[in-house]
């Protein structure tokens, strides 16, 4: 399975698993890399010396390529990429921000670049910055979302045709089945996230991936338009959120019921009431917690065979 992608990080199959905040530790990105696919530690949760030592603990636990998620809304942001390049990490994917920021500040340095986006605009002025690629992310993923609610399935096509560096899908991918049919819109590789939260290596809380588990069809919802979109398992908190737009909130006062740290209260520290639980819809389809190497033998083996069925139709 060589193509662009696997070209690009040197991987055996053109599978990323997303870096998501307080789910993507060392664990995790040293057995997605260990299993063929690229790896990313998600630095959006951590501190810049947490970051170091996770870059070295990965080190040790692979000889696989891996890289860095770096939303660049973090305020800290100068300190991790001084680090990441300190550690000589060659891969850091880029978030939330304009891409010329660090582009070529990395890339000057032997790093490849990856921005994530969530349209069409913003994937042409990632390429114009220079970006290595693109991670093109539709409205069903998890996490922090685009505004303008566009699915995967109409967004992979569409900047397809405006684009030429290679092209990442992601949103609302977890089979082999969902990453055939990105590729067949344009895609080059997928980057999938839930279904990795969903994994024994994840740092993620034990309470909170047996939520993922138990989800259904309907139990995530967008919201927080006016801070950052962010899509969310129904749970106390999101209710919460809910009931302030009812009656007819202010951004301060949801930034107030915000706070701080509900992320890391939700996820990592397994807060189910109170914690801000960020999951993709594809949760619906997830239904076990499995070892990373299974869970990628399990997406390759289906997409190879739905090639096949489709091949003979």
């Amino acid at each position: 399975m060589t193509n662009r992608i696997t070209n690009l990080f040197n991987i055996k199959y053109p599978i990323i698993q997303a870096g998501m905040v307080w789910n993507s530790g060392w664990r995790l990105a040293s057995a997605a890399s260990n299993s063929g696919i690229l790896g990313l530690l998600g630095a959006g949760s951590m501190y810049p010396e947490v970051l170091r030592e996770h870059i070295q603990k990965c080190k040790k636990a692979t000889n696989k390529p891996f890289g860095v998620n770096v939303p660049m809304l973090y305020p800290d942001i100068e300190n991790l990429m001084d680090i990441i390049i300190e550690e000589d990490v060659k891969i850091v994917f880029t978030s939330a921000g304009n891409p010329k920021t660090w582009t070529k500040w990395l890339q000057d340095k032997g790093v490849i670049v990856v921005h994530v986006v969530s349209s069409v605009k913003f994937a042409l002025k990632a390429e114009e910055a220079g970006v290595d690629a693109i991670v093109a992310e539709g409205f069903e993923a998890g996490g922090h979302n685009g505004r303008d609610e566009t699915t995967t399935l109409t967004l992979i096509p569409m900047v397809k045709e405006k684009i030429h560096v290679p092209l990442i899908a992601a949103g609302g991918i977890a089979t082999g089945k969902a990453m055939l049919a990105c590729m067949v819109l344009g895609a080059d590789g997928v980057q999938i996230g839930s279904r990795f939260v969903a994994s024994e290596e994840s740092s993620a809380h034990q309470d909170f991936k047996n939520v993922v588990v138990d989800a259904k069809e309907g139990d995530t919802q967008l919201t927080l338009k006016e801070l950052a979109p962010v899509r969310l398992i129904k749970n106390k908190f999101y209710n919460d959120v809910q009931e302030l737009y009812k009656k007819g909130t202010s951004v301060e006062e949801l930034k107030a019921l915000l706070g701080r740290a509900r992320a890391k209260k939700g996820m990592f520290e397994g807060d189910l009431e109170e914690g801000e639980l960020e999951i993709g819809q594809i949760s619906g389809l997830i239904n076990d917690i499995k070892p990373v190497s299974t869970i990628v033998e399990d997406i390759v083996s289906e997409f190879e065979a739905a090639k096949n069925s489709i091949s003979s139709i």
